[in-house]
């Protein structure tokens, strides 16, 4: 059975940075992309960040780009989301998930697989 539980989250001021985790085991990691989704009050889900097996590959929504860098660790079964100059539009609770098939630019819920439970961000101004 396949497990992903998401950690990191928590309460920041505007400006500030955060680093998420997320552990995962039942899956091959080393061989499977993984993306970081969010969603926001009111909201709903959108696309943050992917990574591809072996970490040469990246890809972010325009809404992140230049602040939050998505990595793994493929000894630990973990990917991780570092995120620099918070925005209160940030706030969301933050999911990973696994991404099917081969490595792409995926950024649609159904192009993954495998959520975890989530971690909740809050930015305040």
């Amino acid at each position: 059975q396949v497990y992903l539980v998401e950690s990191g989250g928590g309460l920041v001021q505007a400006g500030g940075s955060l680093r998420l985790s997320c552990a995962s085991s039942g899956l091959t990691f080393s061989r499977d992309a993984m993306g970081w989704f969010r969603q926001g009050p009111g909201k709903e889900r959108e696309f943050v960040a992917a990574i591809s097996w072996s970490a040469g590959s990246t890809y972010y929504a325009d809404s992140v780009k230049g602040r939050f860098t998505i990595s793994r660790d493929n000894a630990k079964n973990t990917v991780y989301l570092q995120m620099n100059s918070l925005k209160p539009e940030d706030t969301a609770v933050y999911y990973c998930a696994v991404q099917r098939g081969a490595w792409g630019q995926r950024t649609e819920e159904s192009d993954y697989s495998y959520w975890g439970q989530g971690t909740q961000v809050i930015v305040s101004s």
